[in-house]
């Protein structure tokens, strides 16, 4: 009897990053992959991305393809930690509290979370006993495994487990789909994957707090419970990262604004500043310097008005796209809004006389009021609100200038974040977008002259492609403060749409008619923002520049009264910020609650020092300097002044 013929398994070649190939016989795993190269990748190996694609270690390539190694030391791979976090939560979860109902548990930045339906808060003391048993659980070092389901097959398996989360996840998604699943020891999740091998990868991980989530973000529904977990690849980066919160902490800027009497913010105006002195001599400091930055530049300082008809809005194409976060209003039956951004005003400025190619670049800047109708649950402080100034500025130019310009512009930024201590700069340029408007060969004279402008200024930058705006390709500067934090702070966009769409114009070397390139650009952005992040940049000690108060004059005994007043006196004709106290105080009990709110300098003064004409000096820190002469001081702090320290 003849024997049915057999397919002989087909070879399979695959390409490593490195350009090597290796050949197997047959069908092959990322596992087997990773163990043919060494053993240390195959123990490290979390997954793969098999031709761009990120998959489990135990997904089989059937024909020749491109093959990448994921371990925790990739950025998929700590992903893929984290993500097998949330469901090792889960897991603990459903062990220690079997009634609770599992919803979602994404991958947010440095961490992840679950949100649970349970019938009450959990506690502290709940949240050190999950994180206990997950580490029970990961040294079980049980092996996670995927599983497909038909999707209505998979709706009735979680109902009948009681998770009917679960069961409306999957209800909603299209009928006829297969539903993956994956299952680690006694626990199995709705998941697109992929996951890390085995449990026993998870190792580094910490729960951190638990808050509200409406199921869906929708207010209408069930309050759950969101526990918010960190994990990462090595145990010296989760010190590293815990540190550093407990650093941020310190640092925070709502605890210093209050504690230093800088600002607060209160309930009657959600997401306003009510700024107090201190603060606003701050805030002044800073807005005067950038006014500076704005006259020795070339820029023309403007004001356009808070308030604008809503039909420039629509012109711009804001209305239909930010209307819900712009604020509104009526008056004699028109529709206005306060502005949310001050480029429309801008131009509506330029419009006004002729304007000639000889008047090109025209660089406006204001300190523009804005507001954005910001939801209630993502305000922070000073970091996000609902009214905020911008050192904002517009330049009008040709397209040939565009190169020039922004080159300027890069350095001019540079320096500014020198100043005010940020010297970490990451550089990022955002390309086309699909959805656009413009020719072709105007996005890449954009593109080419931004990503140009960097090059000259000896920067070294990121593409993020398609992150551009609809009109325009753009930089965006981030920096780096204290802690290693990112704040995306500066930006500059080319914008080839709103001159036309608004008619502004100006007239050609050929006498013609031209549309400007328009340049928006922002160094500090949101002075609120700002003014966050350098408090938390500085812990609340501000340089000598920056301090609020900049010296403290105290006497020790009120016989001083007279020279301690006569001293501040002669520091705020200077133009110093200075204060004094006169209060009858025990000299240490002065110097430690003047300590607290950490100005630069407090001068101290006693009989000898009066009839010396002297000052004796402590810096910041309790930092002896010693007794100098007024005029010394007086040089001293000028010279701290002048140099930024």
């Amino acid at each position: 009897m003849t024997q049915p013929a057999t397919t002989p398994a087909r070879a399979v070649c695959i390409t490593l990053p490195d350009g090597s190939q290796r050949s197997f016989d047959a069908p092959v795993s990322v596992a087997d992959v990773a163990a043919s190269i060494s053993p240390g990748l195959a123990r490290a190996a979390l997954g793969g991305r098999v031709d761009g694609r990120l998959v489990d270690t135990s997904h089989v390539i059937e024909g020749d393809a491109e093959l990448a190694i994921v371990t925790a030391r990739d950025k998929d791979g700590l992903d893929m930690l984290r993500h097998s976090c949330a469901h090792l939560m889960a897991y603990a979860v459903k062990t220690l509290f079997p009634e609770a109902q599992v919803t979602i548990g994404p991958v947010i930045e440095n961490g992840f979370y679950y949100d649970f339906s349970y019938t009450r808060p959990f506690t502290p003391e709940d949240l050190a006993a999950i994180e206990k048993k997950m580490h029970e659980l990961a040294a079980l070092n049980e092996p996670v495994e995927r599983r497909t389901l038909p999707r209505d097959e998979a709706v009735e398996y979680f109902k009948g487990m009681g998770e009917h989360y679960k069961a409306e996840i999957i209800a909603s998604i299209p009928e006829g789909e297969h539903i993956s699943l994956y299952r680690e020891g006694g626990f199995e999740d709705l998941c697109r994957g992929p996951h890390i091998p085995s449990t026993g990868h998870l190792k580094h991980f910490k729960l951190m707090k638990v808050a509200g989530a409406y199921w869906r973000g929708d207010h209408r529904n069930e309050m759950l419970q969101r526990i918010y977990g960190t994990a990462w690849a090595t145990k010296e980066e989760l010190a590293s990262y815990l540190t550093m919160l407990a650093e941020a902490e310190r640092r925070d800027h709502r605890r210093l604004g209050r504690e230093l009497d800088l600002f607060h913010i209160d309930e009657h105006s959600p997401g306003t500043i009510f700024w107090h002195p201190k603060g606003w001599a701050l805030w002044q400091e800073l807005e005067q310097y950038m006014r500076r930055v704005y006259r020795d530049n070339g820029y023309q300082e403007v004001r356009a008005p808070q308030i604008l008809d809503k039909a420039l809005w629509e012109k711009t194409g804001h209305w239909d796209k930010y209307r819900d976060n712009m604020f509104t209003t009526e008056s004699e039956k028109r529709d206005y809004a306060l502005k949310p951004m001050n480029c429309p005003g801008h131009n509506l400025i330029f419009k006004q006389g002729v304007k000639s190619y000889r008047d090109l670049p025209l660089r406006y800047g204001e300190f523009g009021a804005c507001h954005r109708n910001e939801p209630s649950g993502s305000l922070h402080g000073m970091m996000r609100v609902r009214a905020f100034t911008q050192d904002d500025g517009h330049i009008f130019c040709t397209e040939e200038q565009i190169l020039p310009e922004c080159t300027a512009y890069t350095a001019l930024l540079q320096k500014v974040y020198k100043d005010f201590g940020f010297t970490d700069i990451i550089y990022k340029v955002s390309t086309r977008p699909e959805m656009r408007i413009g020719s072709d060969e105007i996005w890449d004279k954009a593109e080419r002259a931004l990503m140009e402008s960097l090059k000259a200024s000896g920067c070294e930058y990121q593409i993020s492609p398609g992150d551009g705006a609809f009109y325009g390709p753009k930089i965006e500067y981030t920096l780096k403060d204290a802690i290693g934090r990112e704040w995306q702070c500066g930006t500059i966009q080319v914008d080839f749409s709103m001159p036309q769409r608004l008619d502004a114009e100006y007239v050609g070397e050929d006498g013609a008619r031209h549309y400007p390139v328009m340049l928006h650009r922002a160094i500090v952005g949101s002075m609120e923002r700002f003014i966050g992040i350098l408090i938390e940049q500085h812990a609340g000690a501000m340089p000598v520049w920056l301090a609020p108060v900049q010296a403290v004059v105290v006497g020790i005994t009120s016989a001083q009264d007279d020279y301690v007043q006569s001293v501040a006196q002669a520091l705020q004709a200077r133009g110093l910020r200075a204060t004094f106290d006169l209060r009858p105080d025990k000299i240490t009990y002065k110097i430690r609650e003047h300590s607290l709110q950490k100005p630069p300098y407090i001068l101290v003064v006693g009989d000898k020092e009066k009839q010396a004409g002297s000052v004796s000096v402590r810096g910041r820190g309790n930092t002896d300097l010693g007794v100098m002469p007024l005029d010394a001081f007086i040089a001293r702090i000028e010279a701290d002044i002048a140099a930024k320290t």
